[in-house]
């Protein structure tokens, strides 16, 4: 988003992958090393992270368009020993053992390799190589990775007697004050092949309350004066808000024409009607993504909510459908045994609360 933002300001954003140093780890905040990939599985995420920004920038050849570099076209080349005749003295371990992210690790006694050591060194050669490929002078990152790209500068103004910049920018937390990561517990993929457009819709739309707003700013193209005025709803005109910020940010990714399907779904799954008869058809259940599983006919709606991970126990099973929080194919359900039956059908849409859905399908 902020190469997204200084594109429509004037300028070219360069997008780096890092189809070479993703051949070492990265030590930066973790206590485990990284798992090590082939040259298959670093293609095939290459292709991904590609098509994703794709749907962010402009690319082209043309003044202002976005570039995509690759670091393993200079990396992979390399002379191991030209390179530590080169560069080594330029780096010092006193430095390196300074950086919190190491002295993390370190503290913790994690193991901490030789090929994550040099992840610095290799990041601070992306930059002098941007710098003298593409005159890039200015590199954007997280706020962990500062480490790494105050000692890029360093190393262009020892190499080139050129002044170059960093700007950070904050790692991304929710209002409970947890991180966002890309490969932590709960991350939000943005490749639809690891997240449906639904499921992308829904990890918006179930935002916490107090994060609409400086979701609203980060994620969408929204003018201010709009956000501004989203963000003073209360009650449940928030989740007014909530539904903007998810359209918005699925349009983006996705394309705005996946926005009827998405709506015409939880229209059916999540409907005010409790006595209508209509449930959406196998294409419509396959389009959302839904979570799934196959059951045997007939089976108790106290135990499908269980084994769709709706409820960790047969009480709270129970609390939720007398409760009024569960639903057979848009129909509320407020009796504890009653019996999911097919009746000629393959699926059944199971709805739990208001954010909640997922599909039993019957065992062939």
């Amino acid at each position: 988003m902020i190469l997204r933002h200084y594109q429509r300001s004037g300028g070219t954003p360069y997008v780096l992958i890092g189809g070479g140093t993703s051949a070492i780890g990265d030590p930066t905040g973790k206590d485990q090393s990284r798992k090590m990939l082939n040259a298959e599985d670093i293609r095939r995420n290459t292709e991904g992270i590609c098509g994703v920004f794709e749907k962010f920038l402009e690319f082209g050849e043309g003044e202002g368009q976005a570039k995509m570099v690759d670091n393993s076209d200079w990396l992979s080349g390399l002379n191991y020993m030209n390179f530590l005749r080169d560069y080594g003295p330029m780096f010092t371990v006193n430095r390196m053992l300074s950086f919190e992210s190491v002295k993390q690790r370190l503290a913790r006694e994690a193991p901490l390799s030789f090929l994550e050591f040099n992840y610095m060194i290799l990041q601070s050669y992306d930059f002098l190589e941007l710098y003298r490929r593409h005159n890039v002078t200015l590199q954007l990152g997280g706020s962990d990775q500062w480490g790494n790209m105050v000692s890029g500068v360093d190393l262009i103004r020892k190499c080139k007697q050129a002044k170059t910049f960093a700007l950070t920018a904050p790692l991304v937390t929710t209002a409970s004050g947890k991180k966002m990561g890309k490969t932590e517990g709960g991350a939000v993929w943005l490749n639809k092949s690891q997240l449906s457009e639904f499921q992308y819709w829904q990890f918006w739309r179930n935002t916490d309350d107090g994060d609409v707003g400086k979701f609203l700013r980060l994620f969408t193209d929204l003018p201010m004066d709009e956000i501004e005025r989203l963000e003073l709803l209360e009650g449940k005109d928030i989740n007014k808000a909530k539904e903007v910020l998810a359209d918005e940010a699925t349009a983006m990714l996705h394309g705005r024409d996946c926005l009827d399907g998405i709506h015409s779904s939880l229209q059916g799954m999540f409907g005010s009607s409790s006595s209508s008869s209509s449930s959406p058809d196998a294409s419509a259940i396959d389009a959302t993504g839904l979570p799934s599983i196959s059951v045997a006919q007939p089976t108790k709606l106290i135990d499908a909510l269980i084994l769709l991970s709706f409820a960790s126990s047969k009480k709270e099973s129970r609390r939720l459908i007398e409760g009024g929080g569960a639903k057979v194919d848009g129909i509320k359900v407020q009796d504890a045994m009653h019996v999911i039956e097919f009746e000629g059908k393959e699926e059944v849409v199971i709805g739990a609360g208001k954010k909640r859905a997922g599909v039993l399908r019957l065992e062939k």
